[in-house]
């Protein structure tokens, strides 16, 4: 229904972020990579929820909110769904992060040792 508006949320404060901290420490933190695929995957989940019908172009654009007792259910799916997206995702950039970070020490290393 609406589990992208989670990461969604995650991927504004992200941006403002990496806006925040400056071009070289955002870099650093490849908050870009993160910023791509949160934003890619909202975009992805916001045109499958237009084409199954459950945001529609008029208020109140989620149509789970049309009927009071589908909000309930609505937010629960929000907080465990799009909680769990924000995770996964979030653990698959540092582990990207962490590993580009090893391969890069190991190859600064090699190199003082050729040198």
């Amino acid at each position: 229904m609406a589990c992208f508006l989670v990461p969604g949320a995650e991927a504004v404060v992200t941006t403002v972020v990496q806006k925040a901290v400056g071009k070289e420490r955002a870099e650093k933190l490849k908050l870009g990579w993160l910023n791509t695929m949160l934003w890619g995957g909202v975009i992805l989940l916001a045109i499958e929820h237009v084409w199954h019908g459950e945001v529609v172009p008029w208020p109140p654009f989620l149509t789970a909110m049309n009927n009071p007792a589908d909000i309930p259910v609505m937010l629960h799916e929000m907080a465990l769904v799009g909680g769990a997206m924000c995770i996964v995702i979030t653990l698959a950039w540092a582990a990207l992060v962490a590993i580009t970070s090893i391969l890069k020490e190991k190859t600064i290393s090699r190199k003082a040792v050729k040198a």
